[in-house]
């Protein structure tokens, strides 16, 4: 099968690998269509989990069963299905806690283990989710938007009226569209890219130029405000939005070395809460029932869908300037 391969740090391959074969609780999942994630730069980086060089990465995927393991009953071939990625040992504290995203020694497919840039995946069986007749490139976005759910399950009060959110790109829209299917009325988008800022607007989000007069009225102000650029700067002034008693997330992945700057007495003073969120917790299902609600709207977060060898090029280099979601997608 062909595959893109990390198989050390920074050296990406577009290769061939051996067919994979179902063990028990296993299936195989022809994979129709699969996302480029922030992440997977940095596991070619090595900065990421445990640095499982050679890895096939992706862990934003769907498919279809084409073969299941001897003991499967869940799941039968010709299923059409968007992969969980997480699996986690069950057994540590935050495991215990059901919080499986947060397990001590937690794997993901396209990290720890072969993901789904590669013709099939060997994925268990407890790890899909079926699609129903949504387009792969669609379902595909299960996993990002379980991540954007966990966020939001994080910090989202019903009394929100206002959230200010710093970054359009594909993660902070997808926030933007899960805090809308939640009643949060007004919804704002700050940006430093023009074009960022015209796709917010034709969601029909409000949107402020970063730097902008305009964006110095909302002081104070956010119910909710979002830090979703992973910009170090953008991060360090969250709290500056934030109105009295509001809330802040801390959701876009800055560098693992980057301080910012924080006044404990602002936060005593002014009850704020400040929240991260990391991953997506075996939500994959809500995510599907989320996105189908959506429409148009999720096409509109993917900015290019490429064949697999143009993936393997920009896993290489970098997407394209001020593309949203970039995915590899085989079939409608």
């Amino acid at each position: 099968m062909r595959a893109v391969v990390f198989k050390g740090k920074n050296e990406v391959a577009f290769t061939d690998l051996p067919d994979p074969k179902p063990g028990p609780g296993d299936v195989v999942v022809e994979v129709k269509a699969s996302g480029i994630c922030h992440t997977d730069y940095e596991v070619l980086k090595d900065n990421y989990g445990t640095g499982a060089f050679p890895v096939v990465p992706g862990h934003e995927y769907a498919g279809v069963v084409v073969e299941v393991g001897s003991d499967v009953d869940t799941v039968s071939v010709g299923d059409r299905v968007a992969v969980d990625p997480n699996f986690e040992c069950g057994s540590c504290r935050a495991c215990q806690r059901d919080w499986a995203h947060l397990c001590e020694t937690l794997g993901a497919y396209g990290v720890t283990t072969h993901g789904g840039f590669a013709d099939l995946s060997l994925v268990r069986a407890s790890n899909v989710h079926p699609v129903g007749d949504m387009s792969f490139s669609q379902a595909a976005l299960a996993e990002p938007m379980g991540c954007v759910l966990n966020g939001v399950d994080a910090v989202h009060a019903p009394w929100m009226d206002e959230a200010l959110i710093f970054g359009a790109g594909p993660m902070g829209l997808l926030m933007g569209l899960a805090l809308r299917a939640e009643g949060v009325s007004q919804i704002t988008f700050c940006d430093i890219s023009d074009d960022r800022l015209e796709l917010a607007a034709s969601f029909d989000f409000d949107v402020v130029a970063s730097g902008s007069a305009s964006l110095k009225q909302w002081q104070h102000r956010a119910d909710l405000s979002v830090e979703a650029t992973g910009v170090p700067a953008v991060a360090a002034g969250l709290t500056s939005f934030i109105a009295n008693g509001g809330k802040g997330l801390y959701f876009g992945v800055c560098p693992s070395d980057a301080k910012i700057d924080i006044a404990p007495f602002e936060i005593f003073r002014r009850q704020l809460t400040l929240a991260g969120s990391h991953s997506l917790n075996h939500n994959i299902p809500r995510s599907l029932e989320v996105i189908a609600g959506l429409g148009a709207h999720a096409d509109k977060v993917v900015s290019h869908r490429l064949p697999l060898q143009n993936i393997s090029q920009f896993l290489a280099t970098s997407p394209p300037n001020n593309s949203l979601k970039v995915q590899w997608l085989r079939d409608k």
